[in-house]
């Protein structure tokens, strides 16, 4: 009977520290994923050191703020700071999503080309860009996994056999997840490859900024007045309070009459010939 309960707290254990990198991971491995995929597919390898670079200094300093977070700051600064971190990633999502939209043209993709033979991204710093979405990422989960796996550990007496064991087992899952979007995506056309990228960058910008704005609410730095919506749109990243949803209006609106625009002009632009 006592064999039988440590087995139940040994896999609740198990459970729970696996679904805490899952959960905070799965998001950040999309977004490097894609952004990964998008690099390698336009011929901008040479950029993804810049993407890792961004990720591993993530990593260091996701256990840096998590000490601050334990040691000095309160509840508010913390949610001050993801709500910042969030906002900055959105800004970077937004532009690097309007990239891609741009140039998914196969035909403007090769003039950008040529026009910038020795340096695809260089330009327009979207190498910079990707490196610095990739730190904010993995940042804003990272320091809360760090957080949540210290008060796991806390709470059940140590780092045992079966929370080191959920932790491995989500990374191994993570690691196989990365790979095969690495393969599959590097294997798409051009232009689904950069209009998928850019709708996905875009769909999380739109959820982060929601989040930055209610991260805000929560330390009590801005107003919060409740709304209800639909369950569908809840559901899909529509935030119920007004400051955040309008947040969030004004984004949407933003980007599509934005995008609106490129396309009117393009198609009242003579073509060039030679293209």
């Amino acid at each position: 009977m006592t064999d039988l309960a440590l087995s139940d707290v040994s896999w609740s254990i198990f459970v729970q520290s696996a679904s805490i990198l899952l959960r905070e991971g799965l998001e950040v491995i999309l977004v490097l994923g894609a952004l990964v995929a998008y690099l390698v597919k336009s011929g901008a390898g040479s950029r993804l050191s810049a993407l890792y670079s961004g990720a591993a200094l993530g990593v260091v300093a996701s256990f840096g703020f998590a000490f601050l977070i334990e040691a000095v700051f309160g509840e508010a600064e913390s949610k001050m700071f993801e709500g910042v971190s969030m906002l900055i990633a959105a800004g970077l999502m937004v532009y690097v999503s309007g990239w891609l939209f741009v140039r998914q043209d196969p035909r403007a993709w090769q003039a950008y080309l040529r026009t910038h033979a020795d340096g695809a991204l260089a330009a327009t710093n979207v190498g910079l860009s990707v490196g610095i979405l990739a730190f904010f990422s993995v940042i804003r989960e990272g320091a809360e996994t760090v957080v949540f796996y210290h008060a796991l550990s806390n709470s059940v007496g140590g780092w045992s056999a079966s929370l080191l064991a959920g932790f491995m087992v989500s990374a191994v899952a993570l690691a196989i997840l990365f790979g095969v979007m690495r393969v599959v995506s590097v294997r798409l056309p051009l232009r689904p490859l950069f209009i998928v990228t850019s709708a996905f960058l875009f769909v999380m910008a739109f959820q982060f900024v929601g989040d930055g704005l209610h991260e805000f609410q929560e330390a009590n730095l801005l107003s919060e007045s409740d709304i209800n919506l639909p369950h569908l749109l809840a559901g899909i990243g529509f935030k119920e309070t007004l400051e955040a949803l309008g947040a969030q209006l004004v984004l949407l609106i933003g980007v599509v009459a934005t995008f609106a625009m490129l396309h009117f002009r393009g198609s009242t632009t003579p073509a060039v010939a030679g293209r």
